[in-house]
């Protein structure tokens, strides 16, 4: 079984950051991750256990063996694959920068999340 990624391709801000992400990791080889858009496919976000609106706020990784990475660990599983990403992915696993990285990531993605939803996205 591979990875999954669940994003939203609706806002513009998150499938750029997708496309750019995918983009990096195949051409390194890694084709071994399932990319679900739930703005196409919004029955997958049962899959996760979450609400369509909470994987449009967040990304959401689920590993091979069933774990869930949701918001900046989602981010960080996928740099700590990439080649070139991997220090990135060391260094915001540190427990300080982490907390931080995480409180930084929930502010963000919510505004993020209203910005989308005044701007009728979805």
């Amino acid at each position: 079984m591979s990875s999954k990624v669940y994003y939203n391709s609706a806002c513009p801000v998150c499938n750029a950051g997708i496309k750019d992400q995918r983009q990096r990791m195949e051409a390194c080889g890694i084709k071994d991750i399932e990319w679900v858009d739930v703005h196409q496919h919004p029955e997958a976000v049962s899959e996760v256990g979450a609400s369509l609106e909470q994987v449009r706020e967040r990304l959401y990784v689920k590993d091979p063996d069933g774990r869930l990475n949701v918001g900046a660990d989602a981010f960080t599983r996928l740099w700590s694959q990439t080649p070139g990403q991997r220090w990135f992915a060391k260094l915001l696993r540190l427990p300080i920068i982490r907390q931080f990285m995480q409180l930084a990531y929930n502010i963000f993605a919510r505004l993020l999340y209203r910005w989308n939803l005044a701007k009728r996205h979805w």
